[in-house]
C-alpha cells in the first residue's frame, strides 16, 4: 500500500490549517495544569481577634489582622487550582490529524511489519542500530507509530528524549507537528486509514 492510496482523499483537506491550529491549541490548553493557589481571608492562620476597639483610637476600623488590606493577610480573588477542559468534536480532531499527516507525508519512512512487532529489540543499543540502518540520526525528532502497544520497545526507547512511541489509534497533533520523521509499517498505515479516514472517504 503506497502513500498515494492513503492520501488520495486528502487533497481537498489542505485548507484545514486553521483547524490544525485550533486543535493544537486545545491540546496544549487541556494539558496544562492550573496548580497556583493562594489563601483567602478565611484561610489565613490567625486574625480571629479584633485588633483594636471600633472607636476612640484614631485608627481606621479593623475587624481582623488577616484582611487583604493588611500585610500577611489573605488575597482577594487570587488563583485557585482548577480543571480546564476545552472540547473538540471527534470529526474535527480526526480531520486535523488527517491534515497533519498530509503535511508530513514527505517524512514518512516505511519499514517491515515485523521490525517493531517482534521482541527482537529489547535494548536501546539495538534500537539505535535500527535507526542507523534506516539512515536516521538519533538526535532527530522521530515518531514511531506502532499497530499495537509494545512494552519491550517502549522500555528500549524511554531514555531517548528525541524518540516518541505511539499507537496508530492514539495519534495527536502535537506529536505529528513536532516530529521530523515518521516511522511506520504498511499495516500501521492501513490501521490509521481505517481509524481516521473512514469518516471522510
Amino acid at each position: 500500500m503506497e502513500t498515494k492510496i492513503f492520501l488520495e482523499n486528502l487533497e481537498r483537506k489542505k485548507k484545514a490549517i486553521g483547524l490544525i491550529h485550533r486543535v493544537y491549541l486545545t491540546q496544549l490548553k487541556n494539558g496544562r495544569k492550573y496548580t497556583a493557589s493562594t489563601k483567602t481571608k478565611s484561610e489565613v492562620r490567625g486574625g480571629g481577634r479584633k485588633p483594636w476597639k471600633q472607636k476612640g483610637t484614631g485608627n481606621a476600623r479593623a475587624g481582623s489582622s488577616r484582611s487583604p488590606l493588611w500585610v500577611g493577610g489573605g488575597v482577594t480573588f487570587g488563583p485557585k487550582p482548577r480543571i480546564v477542559f476545552k472540547k473538540v468534536n471527534k470529526k474535527e480532531r480526526r480531520l486535523a490529524i488527517l491534515s497533519a499527516l498530509y503535511l508530513k507525508k514527505k517524512e514518512f519512512l516505511f519499514v517491515e511489519d515485523t521490525l517493531f512487532t517482534s521482541s527482537t529489540i529489547t535494548k536501546t543499543k539495538q534500537f539505535l542500530a535500527v535507526l542507523k540502518d534506516l539512515n536516521l540520526k538519533a538526535d532527530a525528532k522521530i515518531l514511531v507509530v506502532l499497530p499495537s502497544a509494545n512494552k519491550q520497545l517502549w522500555l528500549a526507547t524511554r531514555n531517548l528524549k528525541n524518540i516518541d512511541l505511539t499507537v496508530a489509534t492514539c495519534l495527536n497533533i502535537k506529536q505529528l507537528l513536532k516530529t521530523n520523521h515518521i516511522v511506520l509499517s504498511n499495516s500501521t498505515l492501513e490501521l490509521i486509514n481505517s481509524t481516521y479516514g473512514k469518516h471522510y472517504a
